[in-house]
């Protein structure tokens, strides 16, 4: 499987390679090592983040949000000119392009696992399944935590 975080230590962004039987990886910027939590695979899957503690993953797909908005956004501002020029039928293409774009990228794009805590997001990983999808409860729970820890930082 493959990882991609930030480094807690150096701050500097991290894509590693590791299998279900590595006890440590390390991050290239500062060479520290970072342990495979024992309880960390189960059968070969992944049951928690190997970064930070957090149990807490969740399914979506492996896309840039930023190029999803600049499409959809692209789709609008393209509908809106055809439909200032009165052109109805270029109007609906557009919408309807931009939608089909939409689609195609949703069944060719893979699946990956995000860590709600630190954000690490692992790739090609077996039994993604076994977690859900984004939860907006659990997010909110921990950037409450963050902000009471920064809280009790001042």
């Amino acid at each position: 499987m493959n990882v991609a975080f930030t480094c807690p230590n150096c701050n500097h962004h991290v894509c590693a390679d590791v299998a279900p039987g590595d006890a440590t990886f390390a991050c290239p910027g500062c060479h520290r090592p970072i342990a495979v939590p024992d309880d960390a695979f189960d059968g070969g899957q992944l049951r928690r983040c190997l970064v930070c503690p957090s149990t807490d993953l969740y399914v979506r797909k492996d896309f840039p949000q930023r190029l999803g908005v600049g499409i959809v956004a692209v789709g609008i501002i393209g509908s809106c000119i055809t439909w200032a020029m009165s052109e109805l039928i270029a109007t609906f293409a557009v919408l309807f392009a931009t939608a089909l774009v939409d689609v195609v990228l949703y069944l060719v794009v893979r699946d990956a696992l995000m860590c709600y805590r630190c954000g690490a997001v692992y790739r090609t990983v077996e039994g993604m399944s076994r977690h859900g999808p984004f939860s907006l409860e659990t997010h909110e729970r921990h950037r409450q935590q963050v902000a009471r820890m920064a809280g009790q930082r001042r």
